[in-house]
């Protein structure tokens, strides 16, 4: 009998898992230097992970230092995992476009360079068609009062960027770049997207 209940135990827990485990999506965004983003979308409830990595290029494994040539194709950008029963594509969709200037190509303030385009590399077709509509929404209002540039593309391999850019701001918060650049981006999203964030 008590073998029976710990096996009983044993499939229980493992079918939480795996409840939990088809519950999590992916979304994947660059939006200039991913310190940046990964700091803004890491405070997101409904948020359980980011990583800092590399996206659309043409060698396998490129190191930051690659990426800074701006000659491999990689874009920074952020894997994003959620969990969509506490904050949906659309919402992550708005935190991106609110959160970055999507006007600007190849460039995020004084990061200039391919790898700092604004990127959305969509995992699914419903993601796709959501951040097509989101953009196509943006540019018929003329939200930014200029074009939006953001490019939209399938998700391709995604590469882990070196454990020191990896929460960045929070193990970094007096450096000159996260006062001047990240905090004023970290006091915007406080502001705009109380209701959203982490307590």
């Amino acid at each position: 009998m008590k073998h029976l209940l710990i096996i009983v135990l044993v499939l229980f827990s493992l079918g939480t898992v795996n409840a939990q485990q088809k519950k999590a999506e992916k979304a994947t965004f660059g939006m200039g230097c991913f310190w940046c983003s990964e700091a803004i979308f890491d405070r997101l409830a409904g948020v359980t992970s980011v990583k800092s990595g590399f996206e659309g290029g043409q060698i396998s494994n490129p190191s930051y230092e690659d990426v800074c040539t701006g000659a491999t194709g990689h874009a920074e950008v952020i894997e994003v995992n959620y969990d969509p029963s506490k904050i949906t594509y659309d919402e992550l969709l708005e935190v991106f476009w609110k959160s970055h200037d999507p006007t600007t190509l190849n460039q995020q303030g004084a990061d200039k360079g391919t790898q700092y385009r604004s990127v959305v590399f969509y995992h699914t077709a419903q993601q796709k068609l959501l951040a097509q509509q989101y953009k196509a929404e943006l540019n018929k209002t003329n939200a930014y009062g200029k074009p939006v540039v953001t490019e939209i593309t399938k998700a391709e391999p995604f590469y882990v960027a070196e454990s020191y850019h990896q929460n960045y701001f929070v193990k970094n918060a007096n450096q000159p770049y996260c006062r001047l650049v990240i905090l004023p981006k970290m006091e915007k999203l406080e502001k705009v997207f109380k209701a959203k964030l982490k307590h």
